[in-house]
């Protein structure tokens, strides 16, 4: 029987939203851990499903305790779970991360902060052709789980391309993701773990299409 997300996840989270300070937390630190415990349990369950039609190499739960060194936002605890899938590289790039939140659960898919080379590469693709991409993201089954392309951009276009480029909508992106939104009823279900994993596997082609672009060189020799 696949694991599922304890109903107490939302609950510790709710109550730690309230009494966000060390006085409250200390005395639940161990219902904590035992929380976070079972959604490894969980997580490690995920990637083994993700291993059917992926290459996972690793994933990491990200720490309950927020860095506020730089920020005004002072309270020492984070109110989520949040996990991030790693692919194989060189070969398999992008990457998944799952969030667990009362009332703000999600999945992102994508490329959130590349490399310099990377998204100068991906730039370059779409001033040479955007159709292929254009076409992967109109698919009927892709856009049913996905929806429509996001991700930060700069305003006018990147230095070295023209804004008049007629694929200037995708060269000016800093980012390429997707998102999809649960609700806690959704996580909370048995069958939440299949449906992640398949939402997952839904965006293979967009990833597929990265990792060959991001492989080879503009004539399309292999990097590798």
């Amino acid at each position: 029987m696949a694991a599922t997300i304890n109903p107490d996840v939302f609950h510790f989270f709710n109550e730690l939203e309230q009494n966000n300070n060390r006085e409250w937390f200390e005395p639940q630190k161990k219902r904590f851990k035992a929380l976070e415990a079972e959604v490894k349990t969980f997580v490690t369950d995920l990637t083994a499903l993700m291993n059917t039609h992926d290459k996972v190499d690793q994933f990491k739960l990200f720490r309950l305790y927020r860095d506020v060194r730089f920020s005004k936002d002072k309270t020492p605890f984070k109110t989520h779970f949040g996990i991030s899938f790693h692919r194989e590289k060189p070969a398999y790039r992008g990457g998944y991360y799952l969030h667990i939140k009362p009332g703000d659960n999600f999945v992102a898919t994508g490329f959130w902060n590349p490399a310099k080379e990377d998204l100068l590469r991906i730039r370059k693709e779409m001033e040479i052709d955007g159709d292929e991409f254009r076409e992967l993201m109109a698919q009927a089954a892709f856009k049913k789980v996905w929806g429509n392309l996001e991700g930060e951009e700069v305003k006018t276009a990147p230095k070295g391309f023209s804004k008049e480029d007629p694929n200037i909508d995708l060269i000016r992106k800093k980012a390429y993701l997707f998102t999809k939104k649960y609700t806690d009823q959704e996580v909370l279900s048995p069958d939440f773990m299949v449906q992640v994993n398949n939402d997952f596997k839904a965006v293979r082609p967009f990833f597929d299409y990265m990792s060959s672009v991001l492989t080879t060189d503009l004539n399309g020799e292999s990097l590798l």
